[in-house]
């Protein structure tokens, strides 16, 4: 166990990676009329922009929590940010469905490789009668990007169009 002596900006970058994956679960949701809008496509399309998000993202998530153990939580978390930033730049740039459903995917997979190493560094950082307040810190995260997502989509789709609510992650994630 390798604990480290200022363990708390280590788990802001985590915690600030965890919250743009989450608050990508939620946001597309009220970006959909204008989606289908601009690609000119129906709402059973629309409705796979966020279902192969999901999907790439949740079906993953033992193997990349595995491969966090075996190529090491730090690297697999870098790798799956890269993959993530440059998949929501994927995203806004789309021009048809097909492309955004597929960008999507790559971006839920970004996401698959970020979320498990969250807690494994945590768990690695952080002495165990410390691990309670982070965890709990990680936690509120969770739900407070639950409520961010519509609200933030609203904003941006409202204000600079469908594209922003991946754009926004760019800078961010780099």
């Amino acid at each position: 166990m390798e604990t480290v002596a200022k363990p708390w900006p280590a788990l802001w970058a985590l915690v600030l990676g965890f919250f743009m994956i989450l608050v990508d679960s939620t946001i597309v949701s009220v970006a959909n009329p204008k989606i289908m809008e601009g690609l000119n496509t129906d709402i059973n399309s629309v409705i796979w922009v966020t279902s192969a998000y999901l999907l790439a993202y949740a079906v993953p998530l033992l193997v990349t929590g595995r491969m966090g153990d075996k190529y090491g939580p730090k690297n697999l978390y870098l790798v799956g940010l890269g993959v993530f930033t440059l998949a929501s730049l994927w995203c806004g740039l789309s021009g048809s469905i097909g492309m955004l459903i597929l960008a999507r995917a790559v971006q839920g997979l970004g996401a698959a490789l970020m979320t498990p190493q969250t807690m494994a560094v945590i768990t690695r950082i952080f002495a165990p009668d410390k691990r309670g307040p982070a965890m709990g810190l990680w936690g509120a995260t969770a739900g407070v990007a639950m409520l961010v997502g519509p609200i933030l989509g609203g904003v941006l789709v409202d204000g600079l169009g469908w594209e922003w609510i991946f754009f926004v992650n760019v800078p961010v994630g780099v």
